[in-house]
């Protein structure tokens, strides 16, 4: 079972790509994020034509995420506990149905966070303070769990071409990678960093300064897994070369191989 994410940045301007690399990757999961459009406005048509299931939590311009699934999908549900005056839309849960179980996605966009000096900073660690919350909690089900998106944290040095230009951004700064420990503390699994420890594994390239032809890259976009995940897990892959295609995302999908169907 290959599980997938993806920051399209716009699906609406992105859709013949997406649909090119479904057709491509063939992911049986895929968690979306920044698709930029209200719900009624997904092209869910040109991806339910794939065979997939598709449930959104979209708003205008900004944010919004998606899950396509080519299983049953249930119990999907939008938003972030812990916070009722948040409007966006950057979360969304569901359960996948097998042949032997289940196992629940968690697709997220976690807030950029910049400037460091705004509010936007503060909101960032406490939406991580909420995601760990969530994570205490759904690890007591002890179901196989992913946690998969656009986290807009640089994990480590390794992680970013010239660390040192970072140590001040919101994406590196000491309290967000300590907040992004935290939560590999409970138990979860970095799924890229349990296959290599291999430095310039990208998956973000601005479109400033030539950074995708310089390779200037961050890894930023992950997936987490629990113990029961973790314990299937068999391969991991960027699809990088999708952002060398015409008007690509900044962002390049990341997928995940699993071993779900076995007890």
């Amino acid at each position: 079972m290959r599980i997938a994410t993806w920051n399209v940045n716009s699906v609406r301007q992105r859709l013949d790509l997406l649909v090119t690399w479904l057709k491509e990757c063939q992911p049986d999961v895929v968690c979306l994020q920044e698709i930029k459009c209200v719900d009624d406005a997904f092209p869910r048509e040109a991806i339910e034509a794939l065979g997939y299931n598709v449930v959104t939590h979209g708003q205008k311009t900004f944010n919004g995420v998606a899950l396509l699934s080519k299983h049953p999908l249930e119990e999907a549900k939008p938003g972030l506990a812990g916070d009722d005056t948040d409007t966006h839309a950057r979360f969304l849960e569901g359960v996948v149905s097998l042949k032997r179980g289940v196992v629940r996605v968690a697709c997220l966009y976690l807030p950029n966070g910049n400037p460091v000096g705004s509010e936007k900073y503060p909101y960032k660690l406490n939406w991580m303070s909420r995601l760990l919350h969530y994570t205490k909690e759904n690890l007591k089900t002890e179901e196989p769990l992913i946690l998969a998106g656009d986290f807009n944290v640089i994990p480590a040095p390794g992680d970013v071409h010239n660390p040192a230009a970072w140590t001040e951004d919101a994406l590196f700064r000491r309290e967000t990678r300590d907040s992004f420990q935290a939560l590999l503390s409970l138990g979860l699994t970095d799924a890229l960093r349990a296959t290599t420890d291999e430095p310039g594994q990208y998956t973000f390239w601005d479109y400033q300064a030539g950074a995708w032809q310089k390779n200037w890259g961050l890894r930023i976009d992950h997936l987490l897994l629990s113990p029961q995940a973790a314990d299937r897990l068999r391969h991991v892959g960027i699809d990088s070369y999708v952002r060398n295609w015409e008007k690509p995302s900044d962002h390049v999908p990341v997928w995940a191989d699993f071993d779900l169907e076995a007890a």
